[in-house]
């Protein structure tokens, strides 16, 4: 199976990468398209101005830069990454939260950038952010803390542990040449920042901004007797998976991916492509 293959296989199994991405890529032909053919420039009420207060009067762009490419080989770029991230994220969590971790590691990464913008306004920090690479960060260094032993394959050429994964990703990203891009470069931070707080929070069984508090309060109405119904039957059955998934993922967290059986290592990637 070469690479291509390798890339259709998760789109077909995991819709979220897949929308992600064709977010990005539809932005980024909508943007060059209005440009080219009517001369209407999209580009500055969709990236994030940075620099004392200059976001305030496009608020919304702190949600919309984090989708935006101009350059097709900036676009090219964070697509891989984001690629990478969520081939490594599935492998132990399936396509949960993606949607969730991409967003607010994007908005981590334009926070940080606009707290110093706001509190050291100067012309170092006057510039606008743009792209995915805070949010595709982020999600990579979810697993970083989560499962730092966790073993990569990069093109079946060499393997490493996923932490010098994650280091060797963001030195190339962020730390080789920091004089380019300063802002982008320091909104990196905060996305990694936000990546490392969620994994080492789930690590330790918390679930960080979990809103499911909000939810509406079960009736407290006693049920006497019920006959089972295919969805109760599913419902124990998932509810199932989710205890043996958990199982596998602490052990993973106390010990290492390295600790599990190949069977277990079977049965984990299994439960992951169903979530």
């Amino acid at each position: 199976m070469n690479f291509f293959q390798k890339i259709s296989k998760v789109f077909q199994g995991q819709g979220k990468l897949a929308q992600l991405i064709i977010i990005n890529f539809s932005l980024f032909l909508t943007i060059n398209l209005a440009y080219n053919i009517a001369h209407l420039n999209l580009e500055p009420y969709l990236v994030l101005p940075v620099g004392g207060t200059a976001f305030l009067p496009k608020f919304w762009t702190i949600f919309t830069y984090m989708f935006v490419h101009v350059n097709f080989f900036h676009l090219f770029f964070n697509m891989v990454l984001l690629f990478m991230a969520a081939r490594f994220y599935f492998s132990i969590f399936g396509d949960a939260k993606l949607i969730y971790l991409y967003v607010m590691s994007g908005l981590s990464g334009a926070a940080l950038i606009l707290i110093l913008g706001l509190l050291i306004p100067n012309s170092f920090f006057e510039t606008t952010l743009i792209g995915a690479s805070c949010s595709a960060l982020g999600i990579i260094m979810v697993m970083a803390t989560y499962s730092p032993n966790y073993p990569v394959s990069l093109w079946g050429l060499f393997e490493m542990k996923y932490k010098y994964f994650a280091i060797l990703i963001f030195i190339l990203s962020t730390l080789v040449d920091f004089r380019a891009n300063i802002g982008g470069k320091i909104a990196h931070m905060g996305g990694a920042a936000f990546g490392l707080m969620y994994g080492y929070a789930l690590s330790r069984k918390v679930d960080l901004f979990n809103f499911q508090f909000l939810a509406k309060k079960k009736s407290k109405l006693k049920v006497v007797s019920y006959n089972k119904t295919i969805d109760d039957v599913y419902n124990e059955t998932r509810v199932s998976k989710d205890t043996r998934m958990n199982e596998l993922l602490d052990k993973i967290s106390k010990s290492g991916y390295d600790s599990l059986t190949k069977k277990e290592k079977d049965e984990l990637f299994n439960l992951s492509q169903k979530k």
